[in-house]
């Protein structure tokens, strides 16, 4: 193709008229140029005509639009990689994690889960206090759950359905609508636990309250600001799938919580509870070997995105280090990780951290699993209202490898 093109040889290439190519020199897609002296003619620049209709025909079809390596390219980053989307909202380097622009280690210190909500949420860390924090719905008409994780589901479920304001989905509604389901979510614990529920706390004083754990309190609201978002992980990306669809806010952290449920992903931390469990009765050496026996692997280590370390973890072990009731589960811990770092070099990932508080607090395995969702609620809505605010649907193509 020559360096440029005559508006005949443009439109042929294109198939459009004259007008809809002057249209794309107005808005910048191709540069021309004055043709011969003498004339009026233009010329077009050959390389964005071949740039525009790259971008044509990945639009009417995205897989056939590129050769074979670029489509084994694509197809192995989908692990770990594309599809990548825009948000405004985590950032996770090799050095740490930011909820828009802000340290979450440093939000961690004196944050509420209720002021990191409101940031990630709308960019106001005071916004909270005009956010509605009470559930309004009847939970006595939720089916009687065995674990937390089914009465939020329970919960989740008949809202979607129930509550009037679940489908409103203008912007300026959606802060509001992501308070109220975090607050079910809360009351819901408390219904589950037995204790009356208490909506003038703050959220993290109601969980260690349910809990019966009033000398973690603080600890609790360190652990749930660390846990608020961590960008396109499986659940997340259930919550902004299902929110593109138009899926009410209710609906999308049910999708998220669904996928939250699986080994890789929120029922790492119930393994890594079993893990320490098995070493405080028969020794770390004994449990590491049981559980790459089991698992091929250990669940609580390495994360691919820390390659030094994850920083929650590392938070919220050093927190538990620093508090005068959790020194025995430490001290295995502490033993487990210094002989899985002396054999592979795997350090704690938060799936740990989240084990070890959780036998320091005497709560059951479940509880991981409860306490994982109660955090991730807030970034899971925060994603649900980027998407829904945006309008995009997501909706990826597969590349056909059958007969």
């Amino acid at each position: 193709m020559a360096a440029s093109l005559s508006t005949a040889e443009a439109t042929t290439l294109l198939g459009v008229k004259p007008a809809t190519l002057y249209a794309y020199v107005s808005r910048g897609l191709i540069r021309s140029e004055a043709g011969p002296v003498g004339t009026r003619q233009r010329r077009y620049n050959a390389e964005d005509v071949r740039a525009l209709l790259g971008k044509q025909a990945t639009r009417r079809d995205p897989i056939s639009a590129v050769d074979d390596a670029v489509q084994e390219a694509v197809g192995g980053a989908l692990y770990w990689g594309a599809p990548v989307l825009d948000s405004a909202l985590t950032h996770i380097s090799a050095d740490g994690l930011a909820y828009r622009g802000q340290d979450a280690l440093a939000l961690a210190e004196t944050a509420t889960v209720e002021e990191v909500a409101a940031l990630l949420w709308t960019a106001e860390v005071q916004g909270w206090r005009t956010l509605p924090l009470r559930a309004r719905l009847n939970l006595s008409a939720h089916p009687r759950a065995a674990l937390p994780a089914e009465a939020f589901a329970y919960a989740l479920a008949h809202a979607g359905a129930h509550d009037l304001t679940a489908l409103d989905t203008r912007p300026a509604a959606l802060p509001a609508g992501a308070a109220r389901v975090l607050s079910l979510l809360y009351a819901t614990l408390e219904r589950f636990e037995g204790v009356p529920a208490a909506p003038d706390l703050p959220l993290h004083a109601r969980l260690a309250r349910a809990w019966g754990v009033p000398h973690a309190t603080d600890l609790l609201r360190r652990t749930l600001v660390l846990l608020a978002d961590h960008e396109l992980n499986v659940s997340t990306f259930a919550a902004r799938v299902a929110a593109s669809g138009g899926s009410s806010l209710q609906h999308a952290t049910l999708a998220a919580l669904c996928a939250l449920q699986g080994p890789k992903h929120g029922l790492a931390a119930l393994a890594a509870y079993d893990l320490l469990a098995h070493a405080q009765q028969r020794g770390p050496r004994s449990a590491l070997r049981e559980a790459a026996r089991l698992q091929g692997g250990w669940a609580g280590f390495d994360h691919r995105l820390y390659p030094q370390g994850d920083p929650r973890a590392a938070y919220v072990l050093r927190a538990l280090a620093e508090s005068d009731w959790a020194a025995e589960t430490l001290n295995v811990t502490q033993e487990l990780l210094k002989l899985a770092e002396a054999e592979t070099g795997e350090k704690p990932n938060i799936d740990l951290a989240l084990a070890a508080l959780l036998h320091s607090l005497g709560r059951p395995a479940e509880d991981t699993l409860a306490l994982f969702a109660l955090g991730r609620t807030v970034g899971w809505l925060a994603h649900a209202i980027e998407t829904l605010t945006t309008g995009q649907l997501i909706r990826p193509r597969a590349r056909y490898v059958g007969l």
